[in-house]
């Protein structure tokens, strides 16, 4: 599974309008306009990141503040009673489940993908092709019961609409076993706890997943950064994919159990997430079940060839655009708020790309240190796009490990030719899998702190 966290900003690209400071930094007035009054509701590595920010003072309670890292449950109850000046940022937009619950996404996709239909015709709709058949429970029971039909013996898999890290999720190949799901006598716990949750979807099990040593894998997509919705302007964390030696902010997952459909009720055979991996008898911590995503290309590319795995990875953009395009017109329009997505998305054995789900609040809790690290640097970058303190131009096409890859259109690679301009697959500024210097990169490109002197 690869896994992508995208965030997402109303505001112009990369141009934050200044913020006000406040008095109570006890700072002067220059000072002040380079203070950023925070508060974050999480206990969690972005503590960490946003207590080293230079500049950055943490409020409690009722303080005001000017940017405010906050948890899905804060914003709910929350968001509708606060006036938020024009500077003020906050981390989630009010209707981020659009993409982020199941059933939500997938709607938003299959409607998306009838309009390019109705509007471009069937080769166009066609590039939505990358999310397996799904229907949403018991809404679309009955279309559910006539496609389940068709291919009887086949495997589904049954998913809560709004739960994570593999709870409530099993395997199925009769209708009856749904059935007997909604019974309190035939339910696990994990089942019983899952039946709470009103809304769920079956989803046609993916039968041939890419298998390396007998494992399955799927992607991490932990980081693509977006800004504008409206506009559409998209920067992807290619150091997920990319950074130096030993870190990874994208990553693939693989399962501790070698995969087989002679069993549909291994959940360490057939779910890759970490939370449920590390709970395996055979698990090991400083091991783990993951692979920096540059080992997986560079596997891939040793054993498919380059122009397979530069298509596999054309196809993932595809996806990432794709997806927030289809959420465009129905995720409310705020200036203040950002995102940070996560994409999980599965290769099978032709190098298909398959979206899984989106999540809307990644985990930044490190499984190690090497691990804290990483998503360190994650957070950082995110920070430095935010760009609260106004050290960008607005005319980056990388920032750390983010590269600019939709802004109101496609942003192409440098190297990118005439023929490849040309194509119908274009060739995205991204650079999954590939070499990044993030810090001198960063050190040419922003301006010092404004309370740190140039070194």
């Amino acid at each position: 599974m690869i896994g992508i966290l995208v965030l997402v900003c109303f505001s112009s690209p990369l141009q934050t309008p200044g913020y006000k400071g406040s008095n109570d930094c006890g700072k002067s007035e220059e000072e002040m306009r380079s203070c950023v009054r925070y508060k974050c509701g999480l206990l969690s590595t972005i503590q960490d990141v946003l207590r080293q920010r230079p500049g950055w003072v943490e409020v409690k309670d009722d303080g005001e503040w000017d940017f405010n890292w906050c948890d899905v449950g804060w914003l709910r109850e929350n968001f509708d009673h606060f006036y938020m000046e024009e500077h003020v940022r906050i981390n989630h937009f009010r209707n981020h489940y659009e993409l982020t619950r199941k059933n939500l996404m997938v709607k938003n996709l299959k409607r998306y993908k009838k309009n390019l239909e109705r509007d471009f015709g069937h080769i166009e709709a066609s590039k939505c092709d990358f999310f397996p058949c799904t229907f949403a429970l018991p809404s679309e029971y009955h279309l559910f019961v006539e496609e389940f039909k068709r291919s009887p013996g086949s495997t589904w898999i049954m998913k809560p609409v709004a739960k994570s890290q593999g709870k409530g999720i099993f395997l199925f190949r009769k209708l009856k076993d749904i059935m007997d799901w909604k019974k309190d006598g035939t339910r696990s716990e994990e089942q019983k706890d899952a039946a709470q949750v009103e809304n769920y979807v079956a989803q046609r099990y993916i039968e041939n997943p890419y298998l390396i040593n007998g494992n399955k894998l799927d992607e991490k997509y932990n980081f693509i950064y977006v800004l504008n919705i409206a506009n559409h302007t998209i920067f992807i964390q290619s150091i997920l994919f990319c950074m130096f030696e030993k870190l990874y902010t994208c990553f693939a997952r693989f399962s501790s159990t070698r995969f087989s459909l002679s069993s549909i009720n291994d959940k360490y055979m057939h779910l890759t997430n970490v939370a449920v991996q590390k709970t395996a008898p055979d698990y090991d911590p400083e091991k783990g079940c993951k692979w920096q995503i540059q080992y997986l290309r560079r596997y891939l590319t040793a054993k498919h060839g380059r122009e397979m795995v530069e298509t596999l990875f054309k196809e993932m953009d595809n996806i990432f655009v794709r997806s927030l395009q289809s959420v465009q017109k129905v995720i409310i329009n705020d200036k203040h708020c950002f995102e940070l997505y996560g994409y999980d998305i599965l290769l099978d054995q032709n190098l298909k790309s398959w979206l899984i789900e989106v999540n809307a609040s990644p985990s930044h809790t490190p499984s190690s240190q090497e691990d804290y690290e990483m998503k360190c640097r994650l957070l950082e970058d995110t920070l430095n796009v935010v760009d609260m303190e106004g050290r960008l131009t607005g005319k980056e096409k990388r920032v750390g490990g983010y590269d600019l890859m939709w802004n109101d259109g496609p942003v192409y690679r440098e190297d990118v030719t005439l023929e490849t301009f040309g194509s119908s697959s274009f060739t995205a500024n991204t650079h999954l899998g590939c070499v990044n210097d993030r810090e001198k990169q960063l050190r040419r490109l922003l301006k010092p702190f404004p309370c740190q002197k140039k070194m």
